[in-house]
């Protein structure tokens, strides 16, 4: 060690935390030497707190802004000459740990893996993750500094986001598993899950010693494979209900979208090779359905609606159309 710096290390300091960071939560000052000595001053500015450790023990946690004199068993020249025997060092040392006592508001999250639930429409599993932000405060920093920090010389905004995203996998899991809120009633839930991942989460935070004051879910996605299962079963049952409008059964339905896809095809029906007429079966099939008494005078005017129906679905051909028309009307 030079003698500039022997003798550096004489002087009492004033330490102060002047580069706050906005999204610095606990930050730990370095000094010239951590052998403050007597009478040493710290300056505590508002929006900010430090905890004291001294001989490895916290002496003090400073929440209020202002100038305070240390009191240490370090004197200039004194105890470097006393401590001739250990190199000039003393054991009496002394740490400060700033942190923030402002709110730390608009603090990203989101879920860092998938959440899974039976949903009761469709009856199927779902996939799906949230996101959101939320608002935090140090509410008890000799906790933290104990439980959180250890060894860590500085605590980020990114350091708390990851650690609530983290804790908020299990609370909402067993949340939907219970609520097994409906595809389609998700969004409309939204405040009720956010009601209860805060009252989860806080509960995780404040033993660490920290408040959650905010937190909110904006918003809710499911996974593309979910999204690809119920656009399937949605298809499915708009096709199913399509078909009953004309009196159509499960085999009726198979024969309906085989007529679509050929219909699709270049060459439409003939490229596919179906005969010619298929679509008129397909006709006779659905009022085969309706029994001899409507075959007898029954409704007439409902058996042409839905004739004409099909022809518009492009399912039979106008001759066909004309040719099943024609029998109705010849039976009125």
């Amino acid at each position: 060690m030079g003698l500039k710096d022997l003798f550096k290390r004489q002087l009492r300091t004033v330490i102060e935390w002047k580069e706050q960071g906005a999204d610095l939560l606990f930050h730990q000052m370095e000094t010239t030497t951590d052998e403050i000595k007597n009478a040493s001053k710290l300056i505590v500015a508002p929006g900010q707190g430090c905890i004291v450790v001294y001989d490895g023990k916290v002496m003090g946690t400073l929440a209020e802004p202002g100038v305070y004199e240390m009191e240490t068993a370090n004197h200039p020249f004194i105890t470097t000459l006393l401590n001739l025997a250990q190199r000039t060092e003393s054991e009496h040392k002394m740490r400060f740990f700033f942190f923030r006592t402002a709110e730390m508001v608009n603090i990203l999250w989101g879920t860092p893996s998938p959440v899974k639930y039976m949903e009761p429409d469709y009856k199927l599993p779902v996939t799906l993750g949230a996101c959101g932000n939320f608002s935090v405060a140090i509410s008890n920093p000799e906790k933290m500094f104990v439980t959180l920090l250890g060894p860590v010389s500085n605590y980020y905004a990114s350091d708390v986001q990851e650690l609530v995203s983290s804790r908020i996998i299990a609370p909402l899991t067993s949340f939907l598993a219970v609520k097994a809120y409906p595809y389609r009633e998700v969004d409309t839930h939204i405040m009720e899950m956010s009601g209860e991942l805060k009252y989860k989460t806080a509960e995780e935070l404040a033993r660490l010693g920290l408040t959650l004051t905010d937190f909110r879910i904006n918003s809710v996605t499911f996974d593309d494979d979910t999204m690809e299962r119920i656009g399937r079963i949605a298809d499915m049952t708009t096709e199913k209900r399509a078909a009953a409008e004309v009196d159509l059964d499960y085999a009726g339905l198979q024969k309906l979208e085989a007529l679509r896809e050929a219909a699709r095809n270049e060459g439409g029906l003939a490229g596919a090779g179906l005969q010619i007429g298929a679509g008129l079966q397909l006709a006779q099939d659905i009022f085969k359905t309706q029994g001899a008494g409507m075959a007898a005078g029954g409704d007439a005017t409902e058996r042409l609606r839905k004739l004409k129906t099909l022809f518009d679905e492009q399912l039979i051909t106008e001759d066909e159309y004309e040719q099943k028309k024609n029998e109705i009307l010849s039976k009125l």
